[in-house]
């Protein structure tokens, strides 16, 4: 029916689209999607012993947190709460290579958790 490439291709598709309109909120609301996708598809590979794809999608989330949710933190506006989001956000990356390091899928839900409540609290302030 559909090869997987064209499924790819299509969502690519898709999030460029999403990602043209969006504004900066609804971008760092695309972050924390898909940090949690990442997570969540980590976990399935713990399941299914996928260990090079578990580390893949671990890593993808840690740079989803680094690189994408830490740097778009604004220390002058933002303080006190972007230095506590920061260290959050230390924290979370920290805990996800321990995760991949001992294959913990307990370690992925208490980030995954954290890092969905922030992601409630700022879909509430748009």
């Amino acid at each position: 029916m559909y090869s997987a490439r064209g499924v790819q291709a299509y969502a690519e598709v898709s999030l460029q689209s999403q990602l043209s309109g969006a504004t900066p909120h609804q971008l760092i609301t695309l972050l924390f999607e898909g940090a949690h996708n990442a997570l969540l598809r980590a976990k399935i590979c713990i399941e299914q012993g996928k260990v090079a794809e578990r580390g893949k999608l671990i890593s993808k989330a840690i740079n989803i947190i680094d690189n994408g949710l830490r740097s778009a933190l604004d220390h002058e506006k933002g303080q006190p709460v972007a230095g506590e989001l920061d260290r959050l956000y230390e924290y979370l990356s920290r805990t996800l290579l321990r995760a991949n390091l001992h294959n913990d899928p307990a370690l992925i839900d208490h980030v995954d958790e954290l890092l969905m409540n922030i992601a409630s609290a700022w879909k509430e302030i748009e």
